[in-house]
């Protein structure tokens, strides 16, 4: 390591109330590194990179950069400096167009103040192209893909020709594909001198494109060092204060009766000709790859999108559900896929987020009773270990990984037969992970169903009875999650490979 790093935050502090988040907290990255920042959600990660970004000031401590002590005093003094953060919860505008999304904050303008627009698409089209995407620089960001709004802010990134990348779950939206060129992407920029902070949950990931890394938890460090020389198990270990297992996560039990039916599920473009069953105590898994339609079919089933044709039964009763008003009174909950868009309401408390969806259970005579109310997200944030000191604060203030175990409270306190699960531990650490599989075998224990949609076909295998794989919208096979392997997973999920006789 040379002896002056390229950026250095030295004995960084921070409290939020009184609350201590970074304690006494050194991370030096040097020029031309990928450099990993770990640790379980709530460790203080994401508040050292917002200090490092310019959008929080830090209590005590300072930043170097090239040897110079450097204010981030806002945001536009760290983008000044060099520095974009390609955040885990996007921050594209989803009402502006790609090209617009892309110069936000710094238009290309003529002599006379006309913007150059013509000239932002060529620039927008060259740097998406080295990302392997075309896309129409004038296309509304709204009708993209979330994989693609991943990309627009890593292409960012790029167009800025920033000198360092904090990147935080970037994958946590890309299919496989994208994900390998991704890092093909990072070692060239590295290679031009381009530091990379890199956070991720993905320790496979972490091991294959980082050259060091710094742990934090509780908000201090208590790991850093050269990737080469750890191994997973360590670094987990470090992460968490133990080990974790690798292990099959799925305690034994019988399976009761069949609780959903779903026979000739079709929607024009989206998916086709879906068939399964779902029993009591199962723990049933879908996957494949991003745009395999299985989000598209679930959303269908909540009452989401309205346009499918094909039956559906619960308990053997024929139900049509067209709205997710009527999915909530058949039974049914879904924690969706995009937290931010479709799970939380960022402006409101976390203990209303919670109650959101069952306002009943706290109403007496038309009032709320904040008591009662405050009594039971007490009882969830011990059960779920939510990481949040004070529940009147708004949940946007909250890490992703304490986000989705709000959500996940919020579907307890319902209390529906089936929950439907989309990408349930995205952007989760590997100790919330086991935590939310540990719940989810709580739940199939006292008779309900779960559905777990998942892109990661370890997640599935490790806690899953049985495995549907689509591919374009379609099943291409039915698993046993004991028999199956994710080389097995991966050959149907591609298309190569189909076993019809297996599917039904």
């Amino acid at each position: 390591m040379s002896v002056n790093p390229f950026v250095t935050m030295s004995n960084i502090e921070k409290s939020f109330n009184g609350v201590p988040v970074l304690k006494s907290v050194t991370l030096k990255v040097q020029k031309g590194e990928i450099h990993a920042l770990l640790g379980e959600n709530g460790a203080g990660k994401s508040t050292l990179m917002n200090i490092l970004g310019g959008v929080h000031q830090p209590d005590n401590g300072f930043i170097m950069m090239n040897g110079k002590e450097v204010k981030m005093n806002n945001p536009r003094v760290s983008q000044d400096q060099g520095i974009s953060f390609i955040h885990q919860e996007l921050n594209v505008v989803s009402d502006l167009r790609v090209y617009e999304n892309m110069f936000l904050g710094a238009e290309l303008k003529n002599k006379i103040g006309f913007l150059k627009v013509e000239e932002m698409c060529r620039q927008t089209s060259n740097v998406l192209s080295q990302l392997g995407v075309s896309i129409n620089p004038k296309e509304y960001v709204r009708n993209l893909d979330t994989s693609y709004k991943q990309l627009i802010e890593i292409a960012k990134a790029l167009l800025h020709k920033s000198s360092l990348i904090i990147m935080d779950e970037p994958t946590s939206s890309l299919a496989e594909h994208e994900v390998k060129r991704l890092f093909k992407l990072m070692k060239n920029l590295k290679k031009s001198g381009v530091s990379i902070i890199y956070i991720s949950h993905k320790l496979k990931e972490i091991k294959e494109v980082c050259d060091r890394y710094t742990v934090l938890r509780d908000g201090e460090v208590v790991g850093t060092g050269s990737m080469k020389d750890e191994n997973l198990e360590t670094i987990t270990r470090l992460m968490v204060g133990k080990s974790i297992s690798e292990d099959r996560f799925m305690h034994d039990h019988s399976l009761g009766p069949v609780l959903l039916e779903v026979s000739n599920l079709t929607s024009e473009g989206l998916f086709n000709n879906i068939n399964f069953t779902l029993r009591k105590g199962e723990i049933l898994g879908f996957t494949g790859l991003a745009g395999d339609g299985r989000t598209e079919l679930f959303e269908s089933l909540f009452g989401y999108r309205k346009k499918y044709t094909g039956k559906v039964k619960i308990n053997n009763q024929l139900v049509k559900i067209d709205h997710p008003s009527k999915a909530i009174k058949a039974g049914i909950g879904l924690v969706p896929k995009d937290r931010k868009e479709n799970g939380i309401i960022k402006d409101l408390s976390v203990v209303h987020n919670m109650s959101l969806a069952s306002m009943r259970n706290f109403e007496k005579t038309g009032l709320i009773q904040e008591k009662a109310e405050h009594q039971k997200f007490q009882y969830y944030k011990e059960k779920l270990n939510i990481k949040v000191h004070n529940p009147r604060i708004t949940i946007d203030k909250l890490s992703g990984g304490n986000q989705q175990k709000v959500i996940i409270a919020k579907w307890l306190e319902v209390n529906p037969d089936i929950i439907i699960f989309d990408n349930p531990t995205q952007g989760i650490d590997v100790g919330a992970k086991q935590e939310i599989y540990h719940h989810i075998n709580e739940l199939v224990e006292q008779g309900k169903a779960i559905i777990i949609l998942s892109s990661e076909a370890p997640e599935v295998l490790k806690v899953c009875h049985n495995i549907y794989v689509m591919y374009q919208g379609e099943i291409t096979a039915r698993l046993k999650g004991e028999e199956a392997t994710e080389d097995e997973i991966m050959s149907y999920a591609t298309g190569s490979k189909r076993e019809a006789e297996k599917i039904g």
